[in-house]
């Protein structure tokens, strides 16, 4: 039985023109900035963004955490989105690095409200702390993959920066939204200051994400990296699939929002679960699941042994995400699977609930 892996686009396997690139790679020591192919790469992405500079880093939560450092003192404040990347999945960082403390505001599907990001701007007060960046997503992990409207994101951007603000997005899947939007990534980016976005998603590289800036900002950042344990030595054997990804996989993320689409469709023809469609917007799939006898953890474990890899992302929620390694012939295969197993319910191939 042929696994189908849609836990996440995280395990995309790197192409033979990536590893063909990574074992010819051209090679520094990236640290003294003599890494050939990490410069290359660095310059390829501040250009495809639109801003001056870019830094390589090892993953996409250093990225983020990279620019919050750079943005913000300690005893500072943050503005996220309540169900954010920034806030949500990466272990406090905001506070265990960089000494700052967040202050959430609700979205909807990951957008803020630009009037509610305006009043959680603090007024100068010796009581207060200052409110130092504001932290945008593109996509909105999750919010099931949508895409925060471009309008929002500017009206956003206008709120802070009047305020004398700085706004960072997180665009782990950035390259998803501007597909899917039909604009140009440098578009997508620009109302804000800066922007970190990961290789190793839906561009396939194996490893990496990159921060991008203004020149100043790249270079006060690139000390925080060395600050956090990033500055890699011949770091160009992995810049060089980063390349790759930048260069051939951005254009066929279309594929995976089509199966993404046929995937959500063909969920919500099988009885017990239901998807809100309007969500589907690029690679991800939320279904809930309505027949009582499931959760969403038992429904993902049961599925795992039908071969569906997939997680719980809520009591009763699971997510699906189409990435390369998910062939569009998989998309009818997976359905069938799923349909096998939910009508039979929790105990039909010996799933156990625990407590």
């Amino acid at each position: 039985m042929k696994l189908i892996d849609l836990r996440s686009d995280t395990v995309t396997r790197p192409t033979q023109e990536m590893r063909r690139a990574m074992f010819e790679a051209e090679v520094g020591d990236d640290v003294y900035g003599e890494d050939p192919t990490v410069n290359r790469l660095e310059r390829t992405a501040a250009a495809m963004l639109g801003k001056e500079a870019a830094l390589f880093v090892p993953t996409g939560t250093q990225g983020n955490q990279v620019a919050i450092l750079t943005h913000t003192r300690r005893g500072d404040e943050v503005i996220v989105e309540a169900e954010s990347h920034v806030f949500y999945y990466e272990v406090a960082g905001i506070a265990a690095l960089a000494g700052a403390q967040t202050r959430t505001v609700a979205g909807n599907r990951g957008a803020m409200e630009p009037a509610a990001v305006k009043a959680a701007i603090r007024t100068p007060n010796v009581h207060f702390p200052t409110t130092a960046l504001v932290c945008v997503e593109q996509t909105h992990n999750r919010a099931g993959g949508c895409i925060v409207p471009m309008e929002n994101i500017r009206a956003v951007a206008a709120v802070a920066h009047e305020a004398g603000i700085p706004v960072h997005m997180d665009g782990a899947r950035v390259f998803n939204a501007a597909v899917a939007l039909g604009l140009p990534v440098s578009e997508v980016v620009a109302p804000v200051d800066s922007v970190m976005f990961c290789l190793s998603k839906g561009l396939a590289a194996p490893v990496g994400s990159m921060l991008v800036g203004s020149a100043e900002f790249i270079a006060r950042a690139r000390r925080n990296r060395k600050l956090l344990g990033g500055g890699m030595r011949q770091a160009g054997v992995l810049a060089a699939a980063g390349l790759v990804a930048l260069e051939s996989m951005v254009n066929r993320l279309a594929e995976d929002h089509a199966n993404a689409q046929t995937l959500a469709k063909g969920l919500l023809a099988i009885d017990g679960l239901t998807v809100d469609l309007e969500t589907v917007q690029t690679n991800m799939v939320m279904f809930d699941v309505l027949d009582p006898r499931w959760d969403g953890e038992l429904l993902a474990g049961a599925l795992s042994k039908a071969g569906i890899l997939c997680g719980a992302t809520g009591p009763r929620r699971v997510r699906l995400v189409t990435h390369k390694d998910v062939a569009t012939s998989d998309i009818p295969e997976a359905l069938e699977r799923i349909a096998a197993v939910v009508p039979a319910g929790p105990g039909a191939s010996g799933e156990r609930r625990t407590y």
